[in-house]
């Protein structure tokens, strides 16, 4: 009955590999509402292991076809955290250290290159925007596609121009009402919808901009810049971390930091 003690290394080693699972996906989930889901669903799946290891036939049979239907269930209701896991493993198994030269050549890549002008125009766009409390939700794409989020706006396909930019964020300015997409070259798209995160502990001071913003960095390996129209702040977002920017150099070196990865 008490078989179930022996431990052998290779069940430490599976034991190991489970709890980095269950950590990355803690990581992906922690703050929204599918996190208590999560916590019940395990719970749930602990309590079936132990009564399966007692020998409660009726009871674990029970259990175990629920758990065994509520796969489906699990995969819709977990179907952005899913989707977010999966981009994170692709980038950085196909994208990460010297592995960005040899995936560019066999998968065609695009170049990631920030020019030296669009960073000028564009951080001096970002920074009059910041003086005149201008809101703005700028959008970098970086390996990930989002001809979803594009094909919900306008398109441009302009240059990057520090008075366009302005133009765009003008508040009595058709496109402003929405997230402006650009690449290293190109403002590729304005008046753009931008999913909105489902996290709980984003601080009250952050409006929807910031949810926006935190929102597509969840579903995408893009980075974000948003201006607050209620205190010209600036704040940078990648990976679903916010970070507040003081100055036009640190914004400078968190973009090109982002392209450099």
């Amino acid at each position: 009955m008490l078989d179930f003690i022996n431990i052998h290394l290779i069940d430490i080693l599976d034991i190991i590999l489970v709890g980095l699972l269950i950590f990355q996906i803690y990581k992906l989930i922690r703050g929204t509402a599918a996190m208590s889901i999560f916590v019940g669903i395990i719970v749930l799946y602990f309590i079936w292991l132990i009564v399966k290891t007692l020998r409660m036939e009726l009871l674990s049979a029970i259990m175990g076809q629920v758990l065994g239907v509520g796969v489906l269930a699990i995969i819709i209701i977990f179907q952005q955290e899913i989707r977010r896991f999966l981009i994170h493993l692709g980038n950085n198994s196909l994208h990460t250290g010297k592995k960005n030269a040899i995936t560019r050549k066999l998968f065609g890549g695009r170049s990631r290159v920030v020019s030296l002008d669009t960073l000028e125009q564009l951080t001096q766009a970002v920074s009059k925007m910041s003086e005149t409390k201008t809101g703005a939700l700028i959008v970098m794409i970086n390996r990930s596609s989002l001809e979803f989020v594009i094909e919900t706006g306008d398109r441009i396909d302009a240059n990057v121009n520090k008075r366009l930019i302005e133009n765009i964020f003008f508040k009595n300015s058709p496109l402003h009402d929405g997230a402006l997409i650009m690449s290293t070259t190109k403002l590729i798209a304005a008046r753009c919808t931008l999913p909105i995160t489902e996290r709980q502990d984003i601080p009250p001071q952050y409006g929807m901009r910031h949810r926006a913003a935190i929102g597509i960095s969840e579903q995408s390996d893009a980075a974000v810049i948003v201006v607050s129209e209620e205190t010209g702040g600036i704040s940078f977002i990648q990976d679903g971390e916010l970070k507040t920017i003081t100055s036009i150099t640190e914004l400078r070196i968190a973009i090109e930091n982002c392209y450099s990865q």
